[in-house]
């Protein structure tokens, strides 16, 4: 859809008044607005985005893994105006609130559970996923130090991992793009091999690839014995790592090896979480509990910053002591915020009244038939899925071990090219990918599809 003269300078104007103040996230500015399209929003309505010059675009990345229910949806958006109107915030140290304990409680009764574990029993609250990452490796550490055992100062993570991008986070992540520059301000962790499918060797399946993983794992434990105090996984799916999957085995023998070792287990589902992965929580798919699981992003529905991190009663008693040096001190001032707090009971409450996760059932399938075509493309090397998020990595050739030169920048051309058809996608590398919110319909889903094909057809030209 062409925009009209007039709103057209409308965006002009919005862009020019932008750049002259804002610092964009993840961005190379300087390639703003020439290489880099900035697109000016003005409302959300279910799927779309609408721009200030009256261009639609289907979110199809949940506008970065956020959004569930669909933009403004009303049901989040009255609960939150509700809130505002009796408690807007309080401190939660010393304090309480409604939402908060209401908010913990239904966590706490959806939240993974194993036969035989003890379940997660407490909720702490941050701001966002990188934040409740932090509280998630503090605890696991400081739970140590409090028992005595100063030797259990390392994390285990995955290679190819990210778990956000503040300075705890970024140490146990694994994608240079982010970790390269700030290396020399990190903690040390330990890093494990990827129980990437992807990465399977010729006529390898995907849970002989996840066994050959853990089995490295094992080999870590045994080379530092007595060091480890956690290991921190990425459910299911690696996210920024370009969307990578894995068998649900691979979680089976992680959760083994931590009890057998004595490390706690940290189920980072920031971004897989809430129905992401065709389970309310990906650990489901492996009948596993976390010792500690990091939850964000989609908590609130896409509408406000909010994290929780669930932690097992033994973790909470660890911290029970007279000594406030043996304390969880960490804090935020928007700890357990009402309204945040607001946002994700509604959520919850569309899940039940909704029948959310069997509806995406459906939704996923309609995925798995349209993406199927594009798998023939030359230079699609790999369609992949985990419910609700499709994947799919371009490849000269179609060829793994031939990706594309770097400097032809295949995903963003890609990108702009999707924009064009009114279509948001924003790959990772040359990884496109599909995450649309869940009230996505069947002729959005056809111009998802329709606009992918497209993007790919002419980003790889160049090839």
């Amino acid at each position: 859809m062409l925009a009209d003269p007039a709103a057209a300078q409308a965006a002009a104007r919005w862009r020019e008044r932008d750049l002259a103040v804002l610092w964009h996230p993840c961005t190379q500015m300087r390639e703003h607005p020439g290489v880099m399209p900035l697109v000016p929003v003005e409302r959300g309505e279910g799927a779309w985005l609408v721009g200030r010059d009256g261009r639609r675009y289907l979110d199809g990345i949940s506008s970065w893994w956020t959004n569930l229910h669909g933009h403004a949806e009303p049901r989040i958006a009255a609960a939150i105006a509700r809130q505002a109107g009796t408690l807007e915030q309080v401190i939660l140290a010393g304090f309480s609130h409604a939402p908060a304990v209401e908010l913990a409680e239904r966590l706490l009764a959806i939240a993974p559970r194993q036969a035989g574990r003890a379940p997660l029993a407490k909720v702490f609250y941050a701001d966002n996923g990188s934040a409740g990452v932090e509280v998630a490796l503090k605890m696991a550490f400081h739970w140590f130090r409090n028992r005595g055992e100063h030797t259990r100062t390392k994390f285990v993570a995955l290679e190819n991992g990210y778990h956000g991008e503040t300075l705890g986070a970024l140490a146990v992540g694994d994608i240079p793009l982010y970790r390269r520059i700030y290396a020399p301000l990190l903690a040390e962790a330990l890093f494990a091999p990827s129980p990437d499918a992807y990465l399977a060797r010729p006529g390898e399946s995907a849970a002989q690839c996840a066994a050959r993983a853990a089995d490295a794992l094992a080999d870590l434990f045994d080379r530092h014995p007595g060091e480890v105090c956690a290991v921190i996984v990425e459910p299911r799916l690696q996210c920024a790592g370009g969307m990578r999957m894995h068998d649900p085995a691979y979680l089976r023998r992680v959760r083994e090896l931590c009890d057998a070792n004595g490390a706690f287990l940290v189920a980072d589902e920031i971004a897989t979480g809430f129905g992401r992965t065709g389970t309310m929580f990906a650990c489901e798919q492996a009948g596993i509990s976390p010792d500690l699981l990091c939850l964000s992003k989609g908590l609130t529905g896409g509408f406000l910053p909010l994290a929780a991190v669930l932690a097992t009663q033994a973790v909470y008693d660890g911290f029970l002591d007279d000594s406030r040096e043996r304390a969880f001190l960490h804090s935020h001032s928007y700890t357990g915020n009402p309204l945040a707090c607001a946002a994700a009971l509604a959520s919850l409450d569309i899940f039940e009244t909704d029948g959310v996760l069997d509806r995406n059932r459906g939704t996923a399938a309609r995925m798995t038939a349209l993406a199927a075509p594009l798998a023939a493309h030359p230079h699609v090397a790999e369609v992949r899925q985990a419910g609700m998020v499709v994947a799919f990595e371009l490849a000269r050739g179609g060829n793994r071990d031939t990706p594309f030169d770097p400097g032809l920048r295949v995903g963003l051309r890609a990108y702009r090219a999707a924009l064009e058809r009114g279509v948001l996608l924003r790959p990772l590398g040359d990884v496109l990918y599909w995450m649309p919110p869940y009230c996505v319909d069947e002729a959005q889903l056809q111009l998802l599809a329709a606009a992918t094909a497209a993007a790919i057809e002419e980003a790889t030209a160049c090839a």
